[in-house]
C-alpha cells in the first residue's frame, strides 16, 4: 500500500471521518498511539481493565481507486442472488446454522428484526454513522447510470423525500461469532474483507461457495452492513462488542479522488502500511446502542444490521421506489415480516424439528419495530404450523416411532434407498453404497402441494422439493422426506462420503442436486447420473409405500361403481382437429357425511395447447335435466393447477389428476339413493 498524506480540512479529534486523505492530523493521532497512549492491536494500557473499550469512535476508510485504471461497478458476488427477503432468509440462516456452536447440544437461535426509523430516530442514527461523511460518496454513486447506482438512488430518495429508513437486523446466538484476526485467515476476514471464501471445513455445512454473505449487502439499497460480534474464543483478550462496518459502492470519483468501491467503518490501524486503513474496534455500550446493534444476551454470535433493507419482490425491476400512502407503508412492513416468517418455515422446518430426546438445530423468530416501539410482536417460527406433515415425519424418525407401512392416520413409514457414491479424485475408500432414509406420511391441508418429496442432507435445510410422477389414481395424498448424507444418521453407511458428494452437486443457491463443475472435477463427468438414479429409486420406493392394494381399492369402490358415470363427451368448442381433455378414469366413495368423494384422471391430447376446464358434478336421474351439485372442495393433484374452480393443464401435459368432494347441502337427494355424473366443460373465460 502507498502512504497518502494529503490533508483534509475540518477534521476534529474523536469524530467519525471519511478516509480520503486524513493527513497530518491523522498521523499525529497515530503517532500518539505508538507512543503508548493506546497500545497497538486494541490492548488497553495503564490502569484500564482489559475488557474496557479502547476507542469509542471510528472512521471511514474508502479503498483508493486502482492505479491501473480498473473499475468495478458493484460487488459481483451480490449479483449471484436477487435482493429478495426469502433469499436473504435462506442464505443468512444457513450461515448461522453452519456456525452453530457444536460444543453443546443447544440450538442456534436466529432472530430477524425489522426496524423502521423516521423523524428524530432516523436523524440520530444518521449522526451515529456520520452520514455527512458518507453522503458525497452516495451522491457520486447514485449519479451513475448502472444497476447499483439506480438502486442507491432509490434508497436515497426513500430516505430524503419520505424521511424513512428500514433496518433489518439478523442476530444469531450460540454461534461462533466473527473470530480471528482482521486480516489473516479466519471467520472475520472471510466475511468482512474477502469475497468467494467460505472457510467452512465441515462437509455438512450448507454453504460452500462463499457467496451467501453477499445477500446481506444485496438486500441493502445503500450497500451498507454494520456488524457487532460476541466471540466464542477471545481475540486480543476480548470477546464482546467487536464492531466493524462495510460499505459496498461502485467505483466513483469524489472531490477529485477516485475510489475503488468498498469502504470500512473502524478505527485507524497504526500498524497498517497505509495510514488510512481501519480495523475493527471494541466499542462501548452507548456506541453500540446508537448504532442499533445492542445484543440481548452474552451468548456468542453476530448481529448484522442491513441499512436500507428492501425486498425486490415489491419493487419495480429498475429499483425505483413506487409511491404509496401511509397505509401501504403499513402493509409493506407487514409483508416483509410475513415473507421472512414463511421463508424460514419453508426452508428450515427440519432444522427446527426436535425428537423426543433431542434438541432442534435451530430456533428462529421475526419481530418488527417502529422507532424502537414494537409494531408487530415477535413471531416464533413453528415447524408444526408451517410444515405439519413433513415435521411429523422427521419427528417420528428422530424419536424412533416409524413403521414399515402406513395402516393408520398419523403414521410415518420408513424405508431406505440406495445412493452409490463414486470415488473422489480417484482415491480408494471414498466410494460405496449409502442408504438414504425415506419417510412417508399422509398430507395435510397446510402442507401446500401434495405428493412431493423434500430432500435434504446433514444441515437439514431443504435442498429441493419434487413431485412424484406416475402415481396411480386413488393414491391417498402424502408428503415424503428424503434424508441423505449425515441427515440419515452418522451411523448410516458412507454418510460422510455421501454428504460431501451431494454438497459438491449443489449450485450456489443450494436448491438442487445435479451436474456442477465441482462435481465433474472432483468425481467424474458422469457422476451426476448417480443422483438421477437416487431420484428414480426414491420415486419407486414412494410408489411401493403409498400404493393401495388392488383388492382394497376394488372393495372401496365396488359399492358405488354402478352409480358412477363419466359424461360421454366433454362440452365446449373443439379447436380444429384437436380433442378436448376428457375424463379417462373416475373413482368415488360416499363419505360418512353423505358427500361424494371422487378421484378423476384426465387424458390430455399432446401438443402445445393450453386447456382450462371446469369439472361439473350432476346427480343421475331417469328423465329430465340432471341436477347440478356444487363442489365443497376441489384439489389439483398432479399435472394441473386450480384457480377459481377451473383446472388449467399446461402445454405438454398428457395425463392429470384432480380430486373433488361434493357439497351435501346442494344434493337434491341423498347420495346413497342416486348416482353421480362428472363432466369436464371448457371454461368460458379461457384464453387460447
Amino acid at each position: 500500500m502507498r502512504l497518502d498524506l494529503k490533508a483534509q480540512e475540518g477534521i476534529r479529534t474523536g469524530e467519525l471521518v471519511s478516509g480520503e486523505g486524513v493527513g497530518k492530523l491523522r498521523m499525529e493521532r497515530i503517532s500518539k498511539r505508538k507512543e503508548g497512549t493506546v497500545a497497538s492491536r486494541g490492548t488497553a494500557v495503564g490502569s484500564k481493565r482489559q475488557d474496557e473499550p479502547v476507542e469509542t469512535s471510528g472512521v471511514w476508510y474508502h479503498r483508493p481507486g486502482h492505479e491501473d485504471g480498473g473499475r468495478e461497478f458493484g460487488n459481483a458476488a451480490a449479483f449471484a442472488f436477487e435482493a429478495d427477503l426469502e433469499v436473504l432468509a435462506r442464505e443468512a440462516t444457513q450461515n448461522s446454522l453452519d456456525e452453530r456452536d457444536k460444543s453443546n447440544d443447544r440450538p442456534v437461535e436466529v432472530r430477524y428484526t425489522l426496524h423502521e426509523l423516521t423523524g428524530d430516530a432516523l436523524a440520530r442514527f444518521k449522526a451515529a454513522i456520520r452520514w455527512e461523511d458518507l453522503h458525497p460518496h452516495y451522491e457520486a454513486a447514485a449519479a451513475q447510470d448502472q444497476k447499483v447506482g439506480r438502486v442507491i438512488s432509490a434508497g436515497l430518495r426513500e430516505m430524503d423525500e419520505r424521511d424513512r429508513l428500514v433496518l433489518l437486523r439478523v442476530d444469531d446466538y450460540n454461534a461462533n461469532g466473527l473470530t480471528g484476526d482482521d486480516y489473516d485467515d479466519g471467520r472475520f476476514a472471510a466475511v468482512v474483507r474477502r469475497q468467494l471464501e467460505s472457510r467452512k471445513s465441515d462437509v455438512a455445512a450448507g454453504g460452500s461457495y462463499g457467496l451467501g454473505k453477499a445477500t446481506l449487502w444485496a438486500t441493502s439499497r445503500l450497500g451498507l452492513v454494520l456488524m457487532n460480534s460476541t466471540l466464542s474464543e477471545p481475540h486480543e483478550g476480548r470477546t464482546s462488542r467487536r464492531l466493524i462496518g462495510r460499505l459496498d459502492l461502485p467505483w466513483r470519483e469524489v472531490d477529485g479522488r477516485r475510489f475503488a468501491g468498498p469502504a470500512w467503518l473502524g478505527r485507524p490501524d497504526p500498524e497498517a502500511d497505509n495510514a488510512e486503513v481501519v480495523r475493527s474496534w471494541w466499542a462501548d455500550g452507548k456506541t453500540v446502542e446508537n448504532l442499533h446493534l445492542t445484543r440481548e444476551s452474552d451468548d456468542p454470535g453476530t448481529s448484522f444490521l442491513i441499512v436500507g433493507a428492501h425486498d425486490v419482490a415489491s419493487l419495480a425491476e429498475t429499483g425505483q421506489h413506487q409511491e404509496s400512502d401511509a397505509g401501504d407503508d403499513d402493509d409493506s412492513l407487514e409483508r416483509m415480516h410475513q415473507r421472512l416468517v414463511r421463508a424460514l418455515g419453508r426452508n428450515f422446518w427440519a432444522a427446527m424439528t426436535a425428537g423426543v430426546d433431542s434438541q432442534p438445530l435451530l430456533e428462529a423468530s421475526v419481530r418488527t419495530l417502529r422507532n424502537g416501539v414494537e409494531h408487530l410482536e415477535e413471531e416464533r417460527v413453528d415447524p408444526q404450523v408451517h410444515q405439519p406433515a413433513r415435521s411429523r415425519a422427521l419427528q417420528a424418525f428422530l424419536s424412533g416411532t416409524t413403521v414399515d407401512r402406513l395402516t393408520e392416520a398419523g403414521q410415518v413409514a420408513l424405508t431406505t434407498v440406495s445412493l452409490k457414491v463414486p470415488e473422489k479424485n480417484g482415491l480408494t475408500g471414498t466410494a460405496g453404497e449409502h442408504r438414504a432414509v425415506l419417510l412417508v406420511t399422509e398430507a395435510t391441508d397446510a402442507d401446500g402441494k401434495i405428493n412431493r418429496v423434500t430432500a435434504m442432507r446433514g444441515n437439514r435445510m431443504t435442498v429441493k422439493t419434487t413431485w412424484v410422477p406416475g402415481l396411480p389414481v386413488g393414491t391417498n395424498p402424502f408428503q415424503a422426506v428424503l434424508l441423505a448424507g449425515r441427515a440419515a444418521g452418522d451411523d448410516a453407511p458412507f454418510a460422510a462420503e455421501a454428504e460431501e458428494f451431494l454438497r459438491s452437486s449443489e449450485p450456489p443457491e443450494h436448491n438442487k442436486w445435479g451436474q456442477t463443475e465441482e462435481l465433474r472435477m472432483r468425481y467424474s463427468p458422469s457422476a451426476h447420473r448417480r443422483i438421477a438414479a437416487l431420484t428414480s429409486e426414491t420415486n419407486r420406493a414412494v410408489h411401493e409405500l403409498v400404493a393401495i392394494p388392488k383388492e382394497k381399492k376394488q372393495s372401496g369402490t365396488s359399492k358405488v361403481s354402478k352409480r358412477l358415470r363419466i359424461s360421454g363427451k366433454p362440452t365446449g368448442r373443439v379447436r380444429g382437429t384437436v380433442t378436448l381433455p376428457k375424463l379417462d378414469d373416475l373413482q368415488a366413495v360416499v363419505a360418512p357425511s353423505g358427500a361424494w368423494q371422487i378421484t378423476a384422471e384426465v387424458k390430455v391430447s399432446p401438443g402445445g395447447e393450453v386447456w382450462s376446464m371446469s369439472p361439473v358434478a350432476k346427480m343421475e336421474v331417469r328423465s329430465g335435466p340432471r341436477p347440478v351439485v356444487k363442489w365443497a372442495e376441489l384439489v389439483a393433484v398432479s399435472n394441473c393447477e386450480l384457480s377459481d374452480g377451473v383446472l388449467h393443464f399446461p402445454p405438454g401435459t398428457r395425463r392429470a389428476v384432480f380430486r373433488g368432494v361434493t357439497d351435501v347441502s346442494t344434493h337434491p337427494v341423498r347420495a346413497s339413493l342416486t348416482g353421480l355424473v362428472v363432466e369436464l366443460q371448457e371454461s368460458k373465460g379461457h384464453i387460447a
